[in-house]
C-alpha cells in the first residue's frame, strides 16, 4: 500500500443500476493510495423489481451496496448524502451506468457537485456521469470527454469533447467508459497528492 492519499476523503454518488466496476476500481485504487472513501447510496431511479423497497441500491450487474464482499471499514465506509460536508472533501466522484441518469435529477446532488466545482475541489465523473456536470452547469468552456452517447450533449452544454481516456481540465476530471479506469484513477491520483484539490 501506497499513502499518496493519506488524509483525503473522497466521496463517490451511486443511485440504482450503477456501471458496478466503475463503483469497484475506484474503491480499490484509491483506498490503495490512503484515501478516505465514503459512498452515498441515493434511493432513486428505477430498478427491475421496483416492488422490492427494501432493496439495496444496485448496480447493473447485480453489486449491491454496501458491498457484501468488501465490508465497510477497510476501504469504504457507507453515508448519507445530507451528511457529506463539502468543506472536508477532497474529491467528488461518480461512476457511470445508468444511475447518472437519475442522480441528475437530484437538487442536493447537483448543489454539492456545483459547491464542490467552486471550491476548487476535484469532481470526477466517468461513463455518462458527466450528465451530472451537465445538469450542475459547470462544464460550460471546458474541455471534457464520456462514453460516446454523450458527445452531443457535452458540445451541447458548451463543452469542448475530446474522445480521449482522460481528460484533465483545471479540477474536472472526466473518461470515457470502464476500460479507461487506470487512467481515470491516476489522474484523480496524481490531482489530488500535487495539492491541486
Amino acid at each position: 500500500m501506497t499513502t499518496r492519499l493519506i488524509g483525503k476523503k473522497i466521496a463517490i454518488l451511486v443511485a440504482h443500476e450503477f456501471e458496478d466496476i466503475e463503483l469497484l476500481y475506484p474503491i480499490l485504487r484509491l483506498s490503495e493510495e490512503g484515501a478516505s472513501i465514503l459512498v452515498a447510496a441515493v434511493r432513486m431511479g428505477f430498478h427491475p423489481r421496483p416492488y422490492l423497497n427494501d432493496k439495496p441500491i444496485t448496480g447493473r450487474f447485480g453489486t449491491p451496496v454496501p458491498i457484501p464482499v468488501m465490508p465497510e471499514g477497510k476501504r469504504y465506509r457507507m453515508t448519507d448524502l445530507e451528511d457529506i460536508k463539502v468543506q472536508e472533501l477532497d474529491a467528488l466522484l461518480i461512476p457511470g451506468g445508468f444511475s447518472p441518469d437519475y442522480l441528475r435529477r437530484h437538487a442536493g446532488i447537483l448543489q454539492l457537485t456545483r459547491e464542490c466545482h467552486a471550491l476548487g475541489k476535484v469532481v470526477a465523473a466517468i461513463c455518462h456521469a458527466p450528465w451530472v456536470l451537465i445538469s450542475a452547469g459547470i462544464l460550460r468552456g471546458r474541455r471534457a470527454t464520456g462514453v460516446v452517447a454523450l458527445r452531443d450533449d457535452l458540445i451541447n452544454a458548451g463543452a469542448e469533447y475530446l474522445d480521449e481516456p482522460v481528460v484533465v481540465d483545471g479540477n474536472l476530471i472526466t473518461s470515457r467508459a470502464p476500460n479507461d479506469l487506470p487512467e481515470f484513477c491516476a489522474a484523480i491520483i496524481q490531482a489530488l497528492s500535487e495539492g491541486s484539490a
